[in-house]
């Protein structure tokens, strides 16, 4: 049986369709380059851990498994930026049906969840991420930061949407200017594909 590798998603609207907020060069670098490298390393190492299965040798497992969650990491919280991310003329200013009642419910309105999830992801040490979670325990959602690409990641705790604030996601548009790359990530979210995923991480929990 041919073991299957990952691979790209495939992005859902073309390089220039995110400016002005993203351009077309930092989405390509970005795509192509820096996640493309995290899907090249984590096949390399589940081929080389494969082939030791085969062969019937040892490897440093420590290091494999600390370099496959760091790669395999940076593949999925990638994966969720690209899709939650919409053309601005497709972009709906707020969330919209179950996921802005959580929110409402959660956090009293928006603005003040709009307001804590910019702070979260402003103030992450050197590279990581910002991401809303949902717990399956308490149905509540949450805002947490990710360092690098897998550390305050917990099975219980599914990402319903995220942000990159690596420098590598915004430094050629914006420099050394987080702030600005978040307050533009604002005018690009796609609040309809981003409910209709909340809403199935909220019935599975259910079940």
């Amino acid at each position: 049986m041919t073991k299957e590798l990952y691979k790209l998603p495939e992005l859902k609207y073309g390089y220039a369709d995110l400016e002005p907020y993203i351009s077309e060069e930092q989405l390509r670098i970005h795509y192509e380059k820096h996640h493309q490298s995290y899907v090249n390393n984590v096949n390399s190492l589940l081929q080389m851990m494969d082939k030791a299965v085969e062969d019937g040798t040892e490897y440093d497992s420590k290091t494999a498994a600390k370099s496959l969650s760091f790669n395999l990491g940076g593949h999925v919280l990638h994966s969720y930026f690209w899709w939650e991310m919409t053309p601005a003329e497709k972009a709906s200013e707020e969330p919209v049906g179950e996921l802005y009642d959580a929110i409402k419910e959660n956090f009293g309105t928006f603005e003040r969840f709009k307001s804590e999830f910019t702070k979260v992801a402003s103030s992450v040490e050197g590279s990581g991420w910002a991401a809303v979670t949902f717990c399956n325990d308490t149905k509540r959602l949450g805002i947490v930061q990710i360092e690098k690409h897998n550390t305050n990641v917990t099975p219980d705790f599914p990402i319903i949407m995220d942000i990159d604030v690596w420098e590598h996601a915004y430094y050629l548009d914006y420099k050394n200017e987080r702030g600005k790359f978040i307050d533009a990530f604002w005018n690009i979210v796609d609040w309809e594909e981003i409910n209709k995923w909340f809403v199935k991480v909220y019935n599975f929990s259910m079940e």
